[in-house]
């Protein structure tokens, strides 16, 4: 098999989850390489330039992180025409690259023709990749992200070679068919049979909770590049402890590290997110993390009946200050025009914009 440069991790797209608010604090911990955004819907027209800021802030920063991390806009479509037109765009904002989405399993997606209906037609698979690819600047990298089928996995192969005839240069391959959702297992020894098969390079991804899933992964996939998603929620430590499981150390994040990035996560839904939706927001993350953190599932109960945001910040200033955490964490630095100040919670970097 083909040997990868070096083991990477990225942190998936995940749609009303995995957003902006997310990439930032996960990136912050560390262990991620590179994001992948949300995808963007295009349908028949060109998108003003004010939709990719609003999904993908981070093009205000260069398409990065304010840790840093390039951050890859992921767009999701069936006519090869309109994603051109819009990938030319998007293009011309800087985003770290253009990934297509050929794998979103959700129904109102795909009776549209989006997502991973498009992995029954290999050929349109081809269109819409080379249409991009001719669009954007030959500098500018153009991946895909597919899963291993719709109904079943017998075409697997056949779509990841289509993506890779139309000059997509890097392959994310979810171990699951559409049909199969996100229901365990995944498929890691099929990811395998495409990575035979093309001359791109190739990511594994699909149930990667844990350091012995990622081992597992690897040995099956024959990838050393990951995309984990849902593991990173829970975990946000998961990818520094895979990296370091591949040089025969241990790492961890401990909630009394996670604490005060959870405060930050508060205080950039609290700038950008309406009011009755924010304590939803915080309580879905929580949601995640208290299956690894038992004080996170003490947090989880103590607000699950809150919809308050007043009622919210007083519990998480009181958290803090129980945790002995009044002072900051040191974050990456954040220009003045993106800052929030909250005089209750300790300041740290947070990822406000204005859209254009």
């Amino acid at each position: 098999m083909k040997a990868d440069a070096h083991a990477t991790v990225l942190l998936a797209p995940m749609e009303g989850l995995l957003d902006f608010v997310l990439r930032d604090i996960l990136t912050r911990v560390g262990g991620i390489d590179r994001c992948v955004s949300e995808f963007i819907r295009i349908t028949d027209q060109l998108l003003p330039e004010r939709v990719f800021y609003r999904i993908v802030p981070e093009l205000h920063n260069g398409g990065r992180t304010l840790a840093g991390v390039p951050v890859r806009a992921q767009l999701l479509g069936s006519d090869p025409g309109c994603m051109a037109e819009n990938a030319a765009r998007l293009a011309s904002l800087g985003p770290d690259g253009i990934d297509l989405n050929f794998g979103c399993p959700a129904a109102v997606v795909n009776r549209h023709g989006g997502g991973a209906s498009l992995l029954r037609e290999p050929e349109t698979l081809t269109a819409v990749v080379g249409a991009v690819r001719r669009a954007v600047p030959v500098h500018m990298p153009v991946s895909a992200k597919m899963r291993l089928g719709y109904d079943d996995d017998t075409r697997a192969v056949e779509c990841a070679l289509a993506i890779e005839a139309g000059g997509a240069g890097e392959l994310v391959v979810h171990g699951r068919t559409k049909a199969q959702a996100y229901r365990p297992p995944a498929y890691w020894e099929r990811i395998a049979d495409i990575r035979a098969a093309v001359k791109i390079p190739v990511v594994a991804n699909g149930e990667i909770w844990t350091v012995e899933d990622a081992r597992r992964c690897r040995e099956l996939s024959g990838c050393d590049t990951l995309m984990i998603g849902r593991g990173a929620v829970r975990d946000p430590g998961l990818g520094l402890a895979i990296k370091a499981d591949r040089q025969g150390m241990q790492a961890a994040v401990d909630w009394p590290d996670l604490l005060p990035l959870v405060a930050d996560f508060w205080r950039i839904v609290c700038s950008r997110i309406e009011p009755r939706a924010r304590a939803g927001r915080l309580k879905q993350w929580l949601n995640f993390l208290r299956r690894r953190f038992p004080e996170a599932e003490a947090a989880y109960q103590a607000i699950k009946t809150v919809n308050d945001p007043v009622l919210v910040e007083a519990w998480l200033v009181q958290a803090l200050r129980s945790g002995g955490l009044e002072q900051p964490a040191a974050h990456p630095p954040v220009p003045e025009t993106a800052r929030t100040t909250n005089p209750q919670i300790p300041h740290g970097a947070v990822y406000t914009v204005t859209t254009q």
